[in-house]
């Protein structure tokens, strides 16, 4: 299959969408419409769409991706209007919410009507809808004219995608096109609460945070199981990235996490360090800069022997979220054979954060 690259040059350069952008995003519209597949820019990380109403795009994304099918997909719309016919009910929680948060990076659970087929929908009687704030995946949605179901735009298991070169690596040859609309805003997916039974329940954190939520809804929100470790081979998910590999480098990777002072990593983070070049794995370390600084200070640590990225700092969430999947991506192009990161604090956006980063790890984890 050729994948077409479609660049939206007066957008990369202004932030604004031109006449000549729209007219490309129409080819990208119709190919969704008719049925394929496109790769395109959210605020979150890059999708995979494909018309949510016909269950063979759906199954198109799941080979695209290499996804197993009981892995849900979120159908996205452009208009508020659009949630209606997608499903069975709304209840008061979600209209609190989406008055509040959508659009935005907010994804709801919802019953599903009969018009949203059980392969969009891995098989549940539920449905995950969401409401992008991003203008480029706000135009092509209207101009598909068609709910539009896309996972991240990446090979199932594969850190996600948070711009075209990204998909482009991932994807070409397997989609009908690419829309390169510049590197996605906040860098981790979608919130993505589940408003379909008695108590809305926390699925997967993102950029609307657990704190926001019950905020919002005055109300202690419950998390599901699959947060606090890897579901079970018999287990069907709920909603996307719950119960597979998912956002892993190629090397194998240890997480390692401060239960009071960050500094308390330090020690182990060397010792793990340590540990794989002496079995000869390059070692790779994936920190804070204020990490790597309380590294240097620890005797026999040697900056030039590691593969070293940074995620920023501890006191900005926002960055380390942005340059989390980059960083994860960066390291496959190296030689690390084996990959050691630092924890952050699970408060506000950090508990997205570390959400990836356990299953990048594939929750080998050491607390100290």
């Amino acid at each position: 299959m050729d994948t077409k690259i479609i660049r939206l040059e007066d957008y990369l350069r202004t932030e604004i969408l031109s006449d000549a952008d729209r007219d490309k995003l129409k080819i990208a519209a119709k190919i969704l419409r008719d049925g394929g597949l496109v790769a395109f820019p959210t605020e979150t990380v890059y999708g995979l769409g494909g018309n949510a109403l016909l269950p063979e795009a759906s199954e198109r994304i799941y080979a695209a991706k290499g996804r197993p099918s009981d892995n849900p997909l979120i159908v996205h719309i452009a208009d508020i209007t659009e949630l209606e016919p997608l499903t069975a009910e709304i209840p008061e929680a979600a209209r609190r919410m989406a008055e509040r948060y959508w659009p935005g990076p907010l994804t709801m659970v919802f019953k599903k009507s009969p018009l949203v087929p059980a392969r969009t929908t891995g098989g549940l009687d539920t449905v995950a809808v969401r409401f992008p704030v991003h203008p480029v995946a706000m135009e092509l949605i209207r101009m598909a004219g068609v709910p539009v179901a896309a996972p991240s735009a990446n090979r199932s298991g594969r850190p996600s995608t948070t711009t075209a070169a990204h998909c482009i690596e991932d994807l070409t040859g397997r989609v009908d096109a690419i829309v390169d609309g510049g590197s996605a805003d906040i860098g981790v997916e979608s919130t993505i609460l589940d408003v379909s039974g008695d108590v809305p329940q926390l699925l997967r954190p993102g950029a609307v945070t657990r704190e926001m939520i019950e905020e919002t809804l005055q109300i202690s929100v419950p998390e599901d199981a699959a947060l606090k470790g890897p579901l079970g081979a018999d287990v069907r998910p709920k909603a996307p990235g719950m119960k597979y590999r998912h956002y892993a480098p190629k090397a194998p990777m240890q997480l390692v996490m401060a239960r009071r002072d960050p500094a308390d990593a330090a020690p182990e983070i060397l010792r793990f360090l340590r540990e794989a070049a002496d079995r000869g794995q390059k070692p790779a370390l994936l920190c804070s800069v204020e990490c790597l600084e309380e590294l240097k200070r620890l005797d026999s640590f040697c900056e030039k022997d590691i593969i070293i990225r940074l995620t920023g700092s501890r006191s900005d969430q926002t960055v380390m979220a942005h340059d989390l999947f980059e960083c994860l991506r960066e390291m496959d192009e190296t030689d690390a054979a084996y990959i050691v990161a630092e924890g952050c604090s699970e408060q506000q956006l950090g508990y997205a954060v570390m959400n990836r980063l356990k299953k990048a790890a594939a929750w080998q984890i050491l607390y100290v």
